[in-house]
């Protein structure tokens, strides 16, 4: 009894040892759909993740954090009546719209331009507007300083990347108004007739057909209807550019003129494919013909037979 007294007290250090670092697993709670309602509800929610997955990869969810996100959206569910949660989770929300949209378009409005927008004091005077803090600038006369200061920087900003380009175009109609070949008309356009032709005018509602291309002043060509078909174009002259619009309802069919259209009657400040803002153009354009309504020729009337009474013997 003793030697075995002895072995077992041997042991009891080293059992307890074991005890200690022993991992004490919870049990697993095992869930029961007692009913079909219980069954349907379940379903239910596994049907609405369909299509989670690709929705969380365009918000820059790491999925391999799919645990954290089932945290948030318990800790959201159970605290789903709670005010002060609600609006937590909304600013939460709302912080992501600002920083990944809002934030990032008002950045790349003033780049290039004499102002720079400074993200730490975006959001706080975001959030200085929320708060009704007009310690600095009151809502209006912040209202006011931004658009004055908007407008100044993208003025600025428009001469420092396009005004040489505007500059070009100016001293090339410039030019181009010396030769003798070439008419100016009082708003601006320029053409030069290339092949007189003889046909019917185009009234500015009645679809053309016309061969075109078109270029900029260095002679980059950004367009012709013989890279959309083998078939002249068709439109309206009221749905194009204003120079194209004014040559169109001057020139008979058969003609075919170079136009010189300034900015003011092309695109003007906008920016179009290859066509920068405040870009000259340079057209070759040859009216094909109009697309007009055949007149119907009128039904002869019906020819009448007269029948002739036999008479009676």
């Amino acid at each position: 009894m003793a030697l075995a007294l002895v072995a077992s007290a041997s042991f009891c250090p080293v059992d307890a040892a074991k005890k200690k670092n022993k991992v004490v697993e919870q049990p697993v709670e095992t869930l029961r759909l007692n009913n079909s309602s219980d069954s349907v509800s379940y379903a239910a929610g596994m049907n609405l993740t369909n299509g989670l997955i690709p929705f969380l990869l365009q918000q820059k969810v790491d999925t391999a954090l799919m645990a954290d996100f089932v945290r948030g959206f318990q800790d959201a569910v159970k605290t789903a009546d709670d005010p002060r949660q609600k609006a937590y989770a909304v600013g939460m929300d709302i912080a992501r719209q600002v920083t990944e949209r809002m934030l990032p378009g008002v950045t790349n409005e003033f780049k290039d331009s004499p102002d720079s927008i400074v993200p730490s004091l975006f959001y706080k005077g975001f959030t200085d507007a929320l708060l009704k803090d007009t310690s600095i600038f009151k809502t209006a006369a912040a209202e006011t300083y931004f658009v004055e200061r908007q407008a100044f920087d993208k003025a600025a900003k428009t001469e420092k990347l396009w005004g040489p380009n505007r500059d070009a175009g100016k001293k090339f109609l410039e030019e181009n108004a010396k030769n003798d070949s070439v008419i100016t008309l009082p708003s601006g356009l320029q053409y030069k007739v290339l092949v007189k032709g003889e046909g019917e005018v185009p009234l500015a509602n009645e679809k053309v057909q016309v061969n075109y291309e078109g270029r900029l002043i260095d002679g980059t060509v950004f367009d012709a209807s013989a890279k959309h078909g083998d078939k002249p174009a068709e439109f309206t002259p009221t749905q194009v550019i204003k120079g194209w619009t004014e040559a169109l309802t001057m020139m008979p069919v058969g003609s075919k003129w170079q136009l010189y259209i300034p900015y003011e009657l092309a695109y003007g400040e906008r920016e179009a494919g290859d066509i920068k803002p405040y870009s000259t153009l340079i057209f070759d354009v040859e009216l094909v013909g109009i697309d007009r309504p055949k007149a119907e020729t009128p039904a002869e009337p019906a020819k009448t037979t007269k029948k002739t009474k036999k008479s009676k013997k």
